[in-house]
Formats: C-alpha cells, sequence, structure tokens
C-alpha cells in the first residue's frame, strides 16, 4: 500500500495519501448515534484503505458523540503503519446536530483518554482540538494537549477552525502538525488561512471540501478537488461519504482529473 491517492504528503510525521477521508458520516442522522448499517461503514472504512489507498483517516470523539472511532477500531485494528489516523477533541454534543465547544483542560484531558481507549492505541497519531472555547484561554486549552504530548499519550497536536492569529499563538507554546478548516470552491473565504500555513510548513486540511455533496452533482467533483489541490502541494482535502458508490466516485474523480490525473 502507497499514501500515493492524489499526490502524497506529509502529516505528523507520516507520508499518506493527499486526498484523505472525513468519517464524520459515519454515525446516524443529526451526526448523532449509530449509522443505520454498522457493518456497511465498517465495510466503507475498509474499502477506504484496502481498496482506494486512502491512508489519511480523520474522525473525532464528537462524531456519534463517541460512535466513530469505535466503527475506525474494529474496522482497521490493527492499524496500517502507513495509516494515519486523526482525531479531534474538544466538543460536546447535547442532542443531534447541535454541537458546543468546551475547552476546560480536565475535559480535553479526559476526552483524549477516552479517545486512546476507543482507537485501541497507546498514543493518537494526531489530536486536534475541535473548536477554540472562547469562554477558556486558548493557549490553556493547547496546553493541555501539549501535557498530553509530553506524556507520550498524543504524538502531534492539531488545531481546527482558526485564525492565522491563533495559529501563531499556539505556536509560542506547541508546533502545530495540521490546520484543518472549512473550505471548499463555493466557500473560498479561508484562502488567507491556506497561505498563513503555506508560508509556516503546516499542511492545511479542508473539511466539507465538496460541500456536504453540493460539489458533486453535474460532475463538479473534478473540479472542486482540482481546485483544493491546485492551492498548493500542502492543501490535504478530506471528503466525507456514507456510500461505498459516492467514495468511488470521489476517488474515481481525484484518478482521472480530465485524463490527467490531479497531483
Amino acid at each position: 500500500m502507497t499514501g500515493s491517492l492524489g499526490g502524497s504528503i506529509t502529516i505528523a510525521g507520516k507520508t499518506v495519501s493527499r486526498l484523505g477521508f472525513g468519517t464524520m458520516r459515519l454515525t446516524g442522522p443529526g451526526t448523532w448515534g449509530h449509522p443505520t448499517d454498522p457493518v456497511a461503514a465498517i465495510g466503507l472504512l475498509r474499502a477506504a484503505v484496502g481498496e482506494h489507498r486512502i491512508t489519511h483517516i480523520d474522525t473525532a470523539d464528537a462524531y456519534g458523540p463517541h460512535t466513530v472511532e469505535d466503527l475506525i477500531r474494529q474496522a482497521l485494528h490493527p492499524y496500517p503503519a502507513e495509516v494515519l489516523i486523526a482525531t479531534k477533541v474538544g466538543m460536546v454534543r447535547p442532542a443531534p446536530n447541535v454541537w458546543k465547544p468546551l475547552g476546560r483542560p480536565e475535559f480535553l484531558r479526559a476526552t483524549a483518554e477516552q479517545c486512546l481507549r476507543r482507537l485501541g492505541v497507546e498514543c493518537l497519531d494526531l489530536c486536534y482540538l475541535h473548536r477554540n472555547d472562547p469562554t477558556v484561554p486558548f493557549l490553556d486549552q493547547v496546553g493541555a494537549l501539549a501535557e498530553l504530548q509530553t506524556e507520550g499519550k498524543v504524538a502531534h497536536i492539531g488545531l481546527s477552525k482558526v485564525t492565522p492569529e491563533e495559529i501563531d499563538t499556539a505556536f509560542t507554546l506547541v508546533r502545530v502538525a495540521a490546520v484543518q478548516n472549512k473550505l471548499n470552491q463555493a466557500h473560498p473565504g479561508d484562502l488567507p488561512t491556506v497561505e498563513h500555513c503555506r508560508a509556516l510548513g503546516i499542511p492545511y486540511v479542508p473539511y466539507a471540501p465538496l460541500g456536504a455533496g453540493a460539489l458533486t452533482r453535474k460532475g463538479r467533483a473534478v473540479k472542486a478537488l482540482q481546485w483544493l489541490f491546485g492551492l498548493g502541494e500542502h492543501v490535504a482535502p478530506i471528503p466525507g461519504t456514507s456510500s461505498s458508490r459516492h467514495l468511488a466516485e470521489i476517488v474515481e474523480a481525484v484518478k482521472s482529473d480530465d485524463g490527467g490525473g490531479i497531483r
């Protein structure tokens, strides 16, 4: 297996496919509870890695909550050495479709410990702060992950939905391994952060790269992914789906790019 789909990128010390797989959709409606067909979800994860050679899998404690990390363990554990499993902490789920940042250091620590158990690992490859909780000093939140890194429970630290200024602030305390923000061709507002990450040598991981499916209609997936890949070699999108057919179409879009291939 190689990490060549869409070209390769090094994230959190691993060379992986630039096309990743976002797992938020592998839950019930409202990103809540278990998927209707857990067996199919497990099969989709195995196909992403084994059939399509996607080696960057992105998840979060809040997906379900807690559901998708369990599915990933059932599908892929023990994890191939070349596969990067990235997760996120710092969000609570009071109800379906409801998300609330919670960045208290003790909560971040407890959540990371639970992620370790659910994923069946002793150290998280890449752990993002899912959101900056405005009620908690930002560096206190980053510092909680830094402590876990010092203890060997988190290998690399990432940030999600952050500004260039927040990235610079975090850099006073830790080396930021990746930034994950929302970006797609229909919503290109985060381009300044893309450029900031390029300047700092940080991989930029766009979530919702196909606009929650809107940019896959009428054959637009190729252009949407081509646009993202064209923003720089540090850009590594993580489209998500619960459909094996849709995943195959996304992979084919990356492979084909009108015959030339996206690189």
